[in-house]
């Protein structure tokens, strides 16, 4: 994938800038766009409950739309060098309202290539991995908008296989840990014993809140 020149012919693959986009590549952009949209509508909120709770739901289906980018031929773009896609949003005022919002758990811990040599965990903070996959995807958006459909593509697949994909991945894990967390009223690092949790008297923003405090603590915040 570094050499845009070794790329193979994807069968059944989408037409050229001045046609129209076959159905994978409709949905891939439908995907997409949808994520895009809804992290941005999310980081306009208030609630950190809801917050976790879709943001869990769109960056599974992101991956799915990233694993069949992934199983798929190599994407051949149209020209040698990637056209000019225009000024690049900064995602400052996206990363800082996510930050906000996710205070309590924005910073989580993860070992950054589970094959390299061993290494301690890395601290990440989901508001910079989702403001940067917003960033990579809407570069992809702004040529599919403009009819370089492989192009597009090309850029999705690559930065899936680079970057976004791997970023999802350990943001999904962070964000199911955390409700796992919730859900179970378990403290990190407890391993649940089974018992039924429903009725112990405390709401589920309550039962979030205790969770953000047991993993703010936990992180050294």
């Amino acid at each position: 994938m570094s050499d845009r020149t070794d790329t193979t012919e994807l069968p059944g693959a989408p037409l050229g800038r001045t046609g129209a986009p076959d159905d994978f590549a409709v949905q891939i952009a439908d995907s997409v766009e949808s994520f895009v949209l809804a992290v941005t509508e999310v980081a306009k909120g208030d609630e950190p409950g809801s917050a976790i709770s879709l943001l869990l739901l769109e960056v599974s289906q992101l991956l799915l739309a990233g694993g069949r980018l992934g199983a798929i031929e190599d994407v051949l773009p149209e020209d040698r060098f990637e056209p000019d896609a225009g000024p690049e949003p900064d995602g400052v005022e996206l990363r800082e309202r996510l930050a906000e919002l996710l205070a309590p758990i924005d910073v989580y811990h993860e070992v950054f290539d589970p094959y390299g040599p061993p290494e301690k965990p890395s601290a990440f903070r989901i508001s910079d991995d989702l403001a940067g996959v917003v960033s990579e995807l809407s570069h992809g958006l702004t040529h599919y908008r403009e009819g370089r459909v492989s192009e597009a593509l090309w850029w999705w697949q690559f930065s899936y296989l680079s970057n976004w994909g791997s970023t999802c991945t350990a943001v999904l894990r962070a964000l199911q840990s955390l409700i796992a967390h919730v859900r179970l009223d378990s403290p990190l690092g407890a391993v649940p014993d089974g018992a039924d949790t429903d009725d112990d008297g405390l709401t589920d923003e309550q039962l979030e809140q205790q969770a953000g405090d047991l993993m703010a603590a936990e992180l050294g915040l």
